[in-house]
């Protein structure tokens, strides 16, 4: 079988949907179909069916395998969200709902663990207490777990990188057991762990059935969305760098040892080859244009952009309440300082502000030790804007690729091939079937013109005593 006759699927379980696609070896995308997911959302909660995750599977994978030969499909890998969790019995069959990522009922647990409420960890210790010691096997599973199990008619391992968020160590490959236990959670409720890529057994008859992807397919062990949109940028060699920007802005990169953060912001996945992906999320974002600018035209704007370079306005663009990434302020809230009254140099200021926020989280990076000169990506929905990709070239003074596609499930057909044996390392997997769509080069005039403003907002953020001032001191030598 020639290698581009050989296809390959990933399977993407986000949010409010899951997405399925299916790619050959040369990176040609020869299916894909998605479905929607809706949760339950009251106050801090916010649940999802696993009946609901399956069904959704289910209709995305054979939207994806519609005309494609059978025989082609020869392995698949599943990501999720990062942080979701649930209990499910020794089978992996589902006992709770799904926890997800952003649920907030985990509060005190999370205190209690010295652990945001977004990790996995805090939710187990919620749901394991609300079991009441209802007897039978119980086990924690990730979104992804759940999923995996129906393909393949049994429990299953879970993979290191879902597992990174509900306490597993990394570094000393193991669960920490007896930190565990010293918060009530018992060696037994915690499954084995495998390092992505690893192959966690075949497509049984009866999912075949249901979701038309043959029997006998490889299930390869997955990683959460993050690390799949990283596979899926195509940065995978070390010293390389994927900024992932839709709502919120997400920031990964390749090094060969952990970038430790005594802060916790920083924190670090392990990438299926032994290298390690360091990186934080931030709360600046696209989300922050579409709350000042709702229904608005994109493109419109950003003409308008174009002739306020710098914006005379000065803006921390938040999409929510918060930050988490390049410094940690519970407190912090958006805002927008100066003048600058017309739409377009509101517009401006906001992907401004957006673009220093992006190169403030490269210089902590730096700051951390990290290195941070290699291959940049663009990765995420505002990537698909010609102007504000410029843009952010412009402001970080460095040229930027951005790839053909870009989704999380790519990302997981990458992986599969890696995981199958059939695509070489990773890195050469993925550099295979990743498409480089454009680069995009700084203009060094543009670049100067934004290092000013850049070095107002850092002492900004410092006089709100949100930014240590020895990052602002190291943000700002790096502007020299």
């Amino acid at each position: 079988m020639r290698s581009d006759d050989t296809a390959w699927l990933g399977i993407d379980l986000g949010t409010q949907g899951v997405r399925a696609v299916l790619a050959t070896t040369r990176g040609h995308l020869i299916g894909s179909g998605s479905a929607p997911l809706t949760g339950r959302r009251e106050g801090v909660r916010h649940e999802q069916d696993p009946a609901d995750w399956w069904a959704a599977v289910r209709a995305a994978t054979r939207a994806a395998l519609g005309g494609v030969a059978a025989r082609r499909v020869r392995a698949l890998a599943v990501c999720s969200t990062s942080g979701t969790v649930l209990l499910t019995d020794g089978n992996g069959r589902p006992l709770t709902p799904g926890l997800m990522y952003d649920d907030g009922r985990a509060g005190p647990e999370a205190a209690e663990a010295g652990l945001p409420p977004s990790w996995g960890l805090p939710k187990a210790l919620w749901l394991a207490r609300r079991r009441n010691g209802r007897a039978g096997a119980v086990r924690l599973a990730h979104q992804a777990d759940t999923v995996n199990a129906r393909l393949t008619g049994g429990p299953v391992a879970t993979d290191s990188s879902h597992a990174l968020k509900s306490g597993y160590d990394l570094e000393h490959d193991a669960w920490p057991d007896g930190a565990l236990d010293r918060i009530g959670l018992p060696a037994s409720l915690f499954p084995e762990v495998v390092r992505p890529g690893a192959t966690l057994g075949k497509v049984d008859d009866a999912a075949a059935a249901e979701t038309g992807v043959p029997a006998g397919t490889l299930v390869v062990a997955g990683m959460t969305d993050g690390c799949a949109a990283q596979i899926a940028s195509g940065a995978l060699r070390i010293g390389s760098w994927n900024s992932v920007l839709g709502t919120t802005l997400v920031l990964k990169g390749v090094t060969a040892a952990p970038v430790h953060d005594s802060t916790g912001i920083v924190y670090n996945h392990r990438s299926p080859d032994g290298n390690w992906l360091p990186g934080g999320a931030s709360s600046v974002g696209a989300g922050a244009l579409n709350a000042a600018f709702p229904g608005a035209d994109p493109a419109r704007l950003d003409r308008l952009a174009a002739h306020h370079e710098p914006a005379v306005a000065l803006a921390y663009p938040l999409a929510s309440h918060g930050e988490r990434f390049p410094f940690s302020a519970p407190d912090a809230t958006a805002f927008v300082l100066g003048g600058g009254t017309s739409e377009g140099d509101h517009w401006a200021a906001l992907l401004q502000g957006i673009g220093y926020a992006e190169r403030l989280c490269l210089d902590y990076l730096h700051f951390l030790g990290a290195p941070v000169d290699g291959p940049l990506t663009f990765t995420g929905g505002a990537a698909r804007s010609a102007y504000f990709n410029g843009l952010r070239a412009d402001i970080l003074g460095r040229p930027v690729r951005v790839p053909e596609q870009t989704e999380p499930a790519l990302g997981m057909a990458v992986l599969a091939a890696h995981g199958a044996g059939e695509a070489g390392g990773l890195v050469e997997a993925a550099e295979a079937m990743v498409r480089v769509r454009e680069v995009v080069h700084p203009h060094p005039g543009r670049t100067a013109a934004f290092a000013e403003p850049y070095a107002r907002l850092v002492g900004e953020l410092e006089a709100r005593g949100w930014l240590p001032p020895e990052v602002a001191a190291h943000a700002v030598t790096r502007l020299g």
